[in-house]
């Protein structure tokens, strides 16, 4: 094992006498094993500590907890003695999902529905770029995995990287990734136009002294907040190559509503609706969910009435793009950052519309990119058969047995790569079947057919994903260990807990892998101050006020233990 100092034992000593309570306060099944004293380093990981909400009042400040201990997960393999002397790091990871950098000041979005559905204003959300970058200069500063030491090989965002897919956002998503100077407002840049500055009570108010409904719930006044949020600054970019996975939101209309082009104007014009009564935004939910296009028609009827409208400063660069759009921009030099030159995306995908690629994770370990977003509306995806048929393909490419559906081995494929899988979409929500109006007579396919698929192949050992905008791994083929794997579902970067996720496989040398899941967050201060909006004190109030938001369940989308930091056990293929 690596040397530690006094300091690193004490850590891991406290983080095992953590364990040991858990255990024995019965919190985890028997089969598991609790302990955080194995890993190469701790720092800057959960592992070492954690965000922790104080306070007996409505509004909770935050503060460095204790870490989290390694749960080890044994439901698909056993786990045996003497493994960490013998395990060989195959690839080291991390993932980011959810960011949803947010353009606040657009025409088009529906802040005024926050009562139905928490997503639709956040009171953080100005700080969205800026959150990004803070958690980018967390992976440059911890740049190893903590369970194999191997330097991080790539990071993966899985999805929903933008919130209203306009180009102004992924502007900045990409600047984020890649590093560049970044002016997180649109409009007038010197002044901020959205909701939070509208003196309506519903809204949170920050640099005002009105009594609004969230400072009834103990949000602060924070003077030179959106001054601040719209600020320009310098994004460090990563210091590794990075990947992109699309998501709902980088496709629709607020990520529900098909973008059929026909809302172009309102996008890039002047008037922003700022609220309508409950009985309006109660149908306007409701649609949402269910009827995509009737969502349309409201919302284009509010917009162009007279009512709570703002005049805003008109801007192009609020245009949705297409998905050869989205391709084309990350093949732009300028975005380049640690590469590699359009970050899965190539020339082929700009052309195509097709945003499914596969990718070299590591010697050995092909990485997957699959496009699970359905461009009909809905939040939720599925799969289009060619899509599909072309994973099949892939996976039958790199493996040298498979199952046929009728459980038949087969022999075929000349290589036997290890495959993780990259989607935005869990196995879980991926039942939205409307046909795609841009590839009607195709048929979609759910998270259940996906599943199928990928139980045949053995050398599939992770998918990993996002959407949920919770911590949460589940595992599938509890019944025929040599077709299991583990699903890894991550939460959002917006909504509190604001977490990644470093994933390391590695051999265990006796017929077993292991996947090191370990969260991360970003590298803002744990204690936020009202009076700092230098740029590590607006990330700090990020967190805090993603905690706070008197719509949002932060506690729900924590997860379990179980959920957090683990190392998930599977059979390695062939063994």
């Amino acid at each position: 094992m690596h040397g530690m100092n006094r300091r690193q034992f004490m850590s891991r000593l406290s983080a095992v006498a953590a364990g040991a309570a858990l255990w024995s306060a019965g919190s985890y099944d028997q089969a598991l094993a609790v302990t955080a004293a194995r890993a190469v380093r701790t720092r800057g990981t959960t592992l070492e500590q954690a965000a922790r909400p104080v306070g007996s009042g409505a509004y909770k400040r935050l503060v460095a907890g204790p870490g989290w201990p390694l749960v080890v997960r044994g439901e698909l393999a056993g786990a045996g003695a003497g493994r960490d002397d013998r395990r060989t790091g195959l690839a080291s990871f991390v993932q980011f999902t959810d960011l949803h950098l947010a353009d606040v000041e657009s025409p088009v979005r529906f802040e005024y529905l926050a009562k139905f559905n928490d997503s639709a204003c956040r009171p953080q959300e100005a700080l969205t770029v800026r959150g990004a970058s803070s958690l980018v200069e967390r992976v440059n500063a911890v740049r190893q995995g903590p369970y194999t030491g191997l330097p991080f090989g790539m990071v993966m965002a899985t999805g929903d990287n933008t919130d209203n897919h306009e180009h102004i956002e992924l502007d900045w998503y990409l600047t984020v990734m890649s590093g560049g100077r970044i002016t997180p407002s649109s409009g007038d840049p010197s002044r901020y136009e959205g909701v939070q500055n509208s003196g309506s009570v519903d809204y949170w108010n920050p640099e005002l002294p009105l009594q609004d409904h969230y400072k009834a719930k103990g949000l602060p006044q924070i003077p030179g907040f959106l001054s601040g949020a719209g600020r320009p600054f310098t994004a460090p970019g990563l210091k590794v190559p990075w990947y992109t996975t699309v998501g709902n939101h980088d496709d629709s209309i607020e990520g529900s509503l098909p973008d059929l082009g026909l809302l172009n104007e309102l996008y890039t014009g002047d008037r922003k609706l700022e609220g309508c009564d409950d009985a309006t935004a109660a149908q306007l939910a409701d649609a949402l969910k269910h009827d995509p296009a009737r969502a349309a028609a409201l919302l284009g009827k509010l917009l162009t009435s007279e009512g709570a409208i703002r005049k805003v400063t008109p801007d192009e660069r609020r245009r949705p793009f297409s998905p050869t759009e989205f391709a084309q921009a990350h093949l732009d030099p300028a975005h380049t950052g640690a590469g590699p030159v359009g970050h899965g995306f190539t020339a082929d995908a700009a052309n195509s519309g097709h945003l499914y690629y596969t990718f070299p994770l590591a010697e050995g370990v092909l990485g997957i990119s699959l496009d699970t977003t359905n461009r009909a509306g809905f939040a939720d995806g599925s799969l289009g058969t060619a899509q599909l048929k072309w994973l099949e393909s892939v996976l039958k490419s790199h493996s040298s047995r498979w199952y046929d559906t009728d459980g038949r081995t087969v022999r075929g494929g000349s290589g036997d790569s290890l495959i993780v899988l990259f989607s935005h979409h869990t196995s879980t929500s991926m039942g939205n079947l409307l046909p795609d109006p841009y590839h009607p007579f195709e048929l979609r396919h759910d998270g259940a057919a996906l599943v199928s698929l990928l139980q045949r192949y053995p050398n599939v050992v992770a998918w990993v994903n996002g959407h949920t905008h919770e911590n949460r791994i589940t595992p599938h083929g509890h019944a025929v260990p040599e077709r299991a794997f583990w699903e890894i579902n991550t939460a959002s970067h917006v909504d509190y807990p604001q977490h990644a996720r470093i994933i390391e496989l590695a051999d265990n040398g006796d017929g077993t892998l292991s996947l090191f899941t370990t969260l991360i967050e970003s590298a803002a201060p744990y204690v936020s101050d009202v009076h700092d909006t230098s740029d590590a004190g607006l990330a700090a109030l990020y967190r805090e006020l993603s905690y706070n938001d008197p719509y949002a369940t932060p506690n729900a989308k924590l997860g379990a233990a179980t959920d957090h930091n683990t190392e998930l056990l599977l059979r390695r293929p062939g063994k």
